[in-house]
């Protein structure tokens, strides 16, 4: 077979595979409309449980989290106002913080207490309000750096060239292209610290993307971006639902909730006070108590 023929191959393969993902997903998403919208309500096919999750800082409860599930190969959004504690429940579920009590589980398997690193390599990543690019690196150095499992890392397998070049080659062909995905190749040999903060934004993400993760989590991904930037970020995010990937971001933006979340949770004061669709967090009295005062329906009338 030659190589074109192979990569043709290669490309109604992949589609034939975002195309079955997407179905999953409006499955996913037809069987969340259903659902009762209360805090902690259970979901079909959830990835991700958390119970009891607590931190405190002296005598500030930053996040106390009751139940809350996020249903598999959908986006969900996480709001609220600003401190709520959704960066802090982020941090805590990603192993950037550690909790004072609480458990959670990944895909089935445990990762309380467990450290960022693993955590990533269970399939679980994150990126960061603000960008952790290594601005002295190029944009393809930060992307081959992200990928995991490299034989060359480790000391013995340093000397053993022959068995991580093939490896480090792998690794370069996926790192371009997702460069060229999130139209960052005609940067690829810039230093990440010359890109703009939208542009920092988009190779985070795609380095994120490095280490084939099932479930990646966006705080505030939208955040400084330009409106032009910020609909390409808007593609991205439903490309990756779109192709069985399921998405967590914080957000204040409501249009951008509104326009491309499945479910949406809403924190306040460090708890889950409201989930559902969203189109249903506008007449929700708690969402609006929350970001508006107790005592907004007193004051308008």
């Amino acid at each position: 077979m030659s190589a074109e023929m192979e990569d043709r191959a290669a490309i109604r393969e992949r589609e034939a595979a975002v195309a079955a993902a997407a179905h999953a997903g409006s499955a996913r998403r037809t069987e969340l409309a259903k659902l009762e919208c209360v805090p902690g309500v259970a979901k079909p096919d959830p990835v991700l449980i958390a119970d009891g999750v607590r931190r405190t800082f002296g005598g500030l409860t930053a996040v106390d989290v009751d139940h809350v599930e996020v249903q598999r190969g959908t986006i969900t959004a996480l709001i609220g106002p600003n401190g709520a504690g959704k960066t802090t429940f982020f941090n805590l579920l990603t192993g950037f913080d550690r909790p004072d009590g609480g458990r959670w589980m990944f895909d089935g398997k445990p990762l309380t207490r467990q450290p960022a690193y693993r955590i990533a390599r269970q399939g679980m990543v994150r990126t960061f309000q603000l960008t952790k690019a290594l601005m002295r690196l190029s944009c393809l150095e930060n992307m081959k750096l992200a990928a995991g499992g490299q034989s060359g890392e480790r000391f013995a397998g340093a000397f053993w060239r022959p068995r991580w070049r093939a490896q480090e080659r792998e690794i370069e062909q996926r790192a371009l292209a997702l460069l060229e995905r999130f139209k960052l190749l005609p940067m690829r040999n810039e230093f990440a610290g010359t890109l703009s903060g939208g542009q920092r934004k988009l190779l985070e993400m795609a380095r994120a993307l490095m280490t084939q993760p099932s479930l990646i989590m966006l705080d505030e991904p939208m955040a400084g971006v330009n409106p032009a930037l910020t609909q390409a970020l808007l593609g991205h995010v439903t490309d990756l639902r779109n192709e069985g990937m399921t998405v967590v971001f914080v957000e204040h933006d409501m249009d951008v909730v509104m326009g491309i979340s499945d479910w949406v949770v809403c924190m306040a004061s460090g708890s889950v006070i409201a989930e559902g669709p969203p189109e249903s967090m506008s007449s929700n009295e708690a969402v609006v108590d929350a970001y508006l005062g107790h005592r907004h329906g007193e004051a308008a009338g």
